[in-house]
């Protein structure tokens, strides 16, 4: 029944372009090219940025994928489309978004989608993006502390599985995302087995920033469902709502681009303490550098010049934290300058107490700056 139910969500869940936009054909010098299929034009076959790549999966698909490169590029954009498009419609996003965010980007068909092999699903989009992450490593030598994970609408699924398994993943994009496939048609307050895209329980193991992006009117996604993200988000980052924004337009306002440029500005300049600081702070512990200064403000830090030299008591403490020596036979506190003064003759050098300005010792008190008795 489960997997029934679940097969019926992914018919509402998946609407690849049919036809595809694009073929994918080997050219001359063997490298693949990509063809125009309809009116959409297509990506320009001299492109010398654009790489063409074939990947196999673990579930026996072929996948084709776009590699944007840029030279100036710090960071790499692993980007997840929705469910109603395929690189031939995105290619021209692709290019903006690489220039602007000056990024290196990789982007994707899921399977049964554009030129990629078999039937969609949500097992496959698993499959596709770890496969399209292992070409990254392979092939580009990309990590993840230089990787950012970009999903939109359904790619807000693959994308939230390959984060919640790479613990130094750099950053996360949520454009338009679901908290699950079910609460998209319904609104439900529980999980379902057969529920697909259950971010609502992926998102809480994602260890890097996450930016939520969502339309005020989106009318496909409720925005409720950015917002749940973004509030159960361990790390979340400044979110970008944009009123009137409806699923499939918010790359035309200007706040889109101008939020990413921060975004990414920001993660290309993240060390990991900043992370450290951040993660701190998120849990509401108080951070290292106010650790150590809270510290040595509590430490018995008032007695300093005078150690006891009498083998029964420990080191003296401080009067404010009430920690006095449990051996009293030689220690007490002296008011007027919380210092030690001496019961016995047997074990202190002299202290000197700048409030009465006068040295207390052994043989009783006296002033004077080199500590000399007067009369």
């Amino acid at each position: 029944m489960g997997c029934m139910l679940s097969q019926l969500a992914a018919k509402f869940a998946f609407f690849p372009p049919s036809p595809p936009t694009y073929q994918v054909k080997k050219g001359d010098n063997g490298k693949l090219t990509v063809v125009s299929s309809s009116s959409m034009p297509a990506p320009v076959a001299d492109d010398p940025s654009l790489d063409v790549l074939l990947i196999d999966t673990k579930r026996g698909n072929k996948i084709v994928a776009f590699y944007l490169k840029n030279p100036y590029a710090r960071l790499t954009v692993l980007y997840s489309h929705g469910n109603a498009a395929d690189l031939g419609q995105l290619y021209d996003l692709f290019v903006q978004l690489k220039v602007n965010l000056r990024v290196n980007l990789m982007g994707y068909d899921y399977s049964g989608y554009g030129a990629s092999t078999g039937k969609p699903s949500e097992s496959n989009t698993y499959a596709d993006i770890e496969a399209v992450y292992q070409c990254l490593q392979t092939e580009y030598g990309i990590s993840q502390e230089d990787l950012i994970l970009y999903g939109q609408s359904v790619g807000s699924g693959p994308t939230l599985h390959l984060a919640a398994k790479l613990p130094r993943l750099r950053g996360v994009v949520l454009h338009s995302g679901i908290l699950s496939g079910l609460r998209v048609l319904c609104h439900v307050k529980f999980n379902f087995c057969f529920d697909i895209y259950q971010n609502i329980k992926k998102i809480q193991k994602v260890k890097c920033p996450v930016l939520v992006i969502h339309g005020t009117e989106d009318d496909v996604v409720n925005w409720l469902h950015g917002n749940g993200l973004w509030k159960m988000a361990r790390e979340p980052y400044e979110p970008l709502w944009i009123k009137g924004g409806g699923h499939c337009n918010l790359e035309l306002y200007p706040d889109y681009i101008i939020h990413l440029c921060k975004f990414i500005y920001e993660m290309e300049n993240m060390t990991t303490a900043i992370r450290l600081k951040r993660i701190r702070q998120s849990l509401g512990l108080p951070t290292r550098s106010n650790t150590n200064s809270s510290a040595q403000g509590d430490r018995c830090c008032k007695i300093k010049i005078c150690q006891p030299k009498c083998l029964k008591c420990p080191k003296p403490r401080c009067g404010k934290c009430f920690r006095w020596p449990k051996s009293l036979c030689c220690w007490k506190p002296c008011n007027c300058c919380w210092k030690p003064e001496c019961r016995l003759s047997c074990c202190c050098c002299c202290c000197f107490c700048f409030k009465c300005s006068e040295w207390r010792c052994c043989v009783g008190i006296h002033k004077g700056i080199n500590g000399k008795q007067e009369g």
